[in-house]
């Protein structure tokens, strides 16, 4: 039943990340259709955003109640219906409507499976599950692809990802009793007597402040590569868009593997060090973008960012019982998920800002900036939290 359940909890990770890339990889056609400026964007991953943000600051208090089970599996089941609404959406304007569903899913199971994977599992099953994310994220820029190089449009690829999100639904709805006395804090039912923390509580905590800005950095980097890469290769590299789409999947080539090979190094360095080792595989990528050359070196420097990014987040989650203690740990990664949001919300978007009014070139030197920060805010996290 346990094995059983970890393989369930595998599919969830995947479904988290099926419809991660799909706006980035889909966007240099969408915006064209629509009309719109290319920084357009940022508002639908804004919305989105906002939604996850919402739901991430009531997960503590959402999971307690209803426990990891039900959460994931209508949080999976609401993505679905709003991919749906994306691919029977002609308007800009309902396409920003059908986010709002789409954010307010993807935030609560987020937050509740961190926080049971990071109670219950070792290091390198975190590394291996976010691997799983990877495998989903890595997908859908695929999928959509080939909805584009076949001739059947952005709104087809949505629609493919909606119907395996109902299918994992299905899946998840029929595991439900293998939940069965697993909560929040360790079982699956009405919480435990501990009261739900309130932000305000969470935020006094020491090293909470730097734990938040480190998982916002970190979100803003990713975010901003994820959104932005396949419009710097169209408008920067000239390279097509059906080809810009495909070339911005191998960032998330780079965390899947990265993540997969992280697994196994978790087993000689820990959460930290980790993170450190990803930081400065990030940094090696950023530099190798800015070396001017042909699109193979933009495509090396985004794979390499997405090795870096990989370790970094599972190691920040999975840390956070050790940093916090268990008892904390559903609150602390309810708000971590929502800074991280607030990452993924704010930072692409004024990318977006920065690419239509500047120059889309500037791609490289601004995530280098949030990476600067995102290591200063690490250092004083363990700094606070060093036992």
């Amino acid at each position: 039943m346990v094995h059983l359940l970890l393989a369930i909890i595998y599919l969830a990770f995947i479904s988290l990340g099926l419809p991660d890339a799909l706006l980035g990889s889909a966007w240099p056609t969408m915006y064209t259709e629509f009309d719109v400026p290319v920084s357009y964007a940022g508002i639908i991953s804004m919305i989105i955003s906002a939604g996850t943000i919402v739901s991430s600051l009531q997960s503590d208090r959402v999971t307690r109640r209803f426990g990891t089970g039900k959460v994931t599996a209508v949080s999976v089941a609401v993505t679905a219906i709003a991919l749906f609404g994306f691919s029977i959406t002609h308007s800009f304007w309902l396409l920003c409507l059908w986010a709002v569903p789409y954010g307010l899913g993807a935030g609560s199971v987020d937050a509740s499976l961190n926080n049971y994977v990071a109670l219950h599992y070792k290091s390198h099953h975190m590394s291996w599950l976010h691997c799983m994310w990877g495998v989903g994220a890595t997908a859908g820029p695929y999928i959509m692809s080939y909805a584009l190089s076949s001739g059947n449009g952005w709104n087809s690829g949505y629609f493919y990802v909606s119907v395996i999100q109902a299918v994992l639904t299905f899946v998840l709805f029929l595991s439900l009793p293998l939940w069965k006395g697993r909560n929040a804090g360790g079982t699956d039912g009405p919480a435990s007597d501990n009261r739900p923390l309130s932000l305000k509580e969470i935020v006094k905590i020491p090293g909470a402040k730097e734990v938040m800005l480190c998982f916002f950095c970190y979100c803003a980097v990713e975010g901003t590569a994820g959104l932005w890469a396949s419009s710097y290769l169209t408008l920067i590299r000239d390279v097509p868009a059906g080809t810009a789409a495909r070339f911005a999947s191998m960032f998330y080539i780079g965390i899947t593997i990265g993540r997969a090979f992280s697994g196994f190094i978790t087993m000689k360095l820990n959460d930290v060090q980790m993170i450190r080792l990803g930081q400065g595989i990030i940094a090696a990528g950023i530099l190798v973008m800015l070396i001017p050359g042909p699109q193979s070196v933009s495509l090396a420097g985004l794979i390499l960012i997405g090795l870096g990014c990989a370790p970094i987040y599972p190691c920040i989650i999975h840390s956070t019982p050790d940093h916090f203690g268990a008892e904390r740990s559903q609150a602390l990664i309810g708000v971590q998920m929502a800074s991280a949001y607030v990452g993924t919300l704010l930072m692409p978007s004024l990318f977006g800002l920065i690419a239509n009014h500047i120059s889309a070139a500037l791609f490289p030197l601004y995530m280098a900036v949030i990476l600067v920060l995102m290591i200063i805010m690490h250092e004083l996290l363990n700094k606070k939290t060093a036992s």
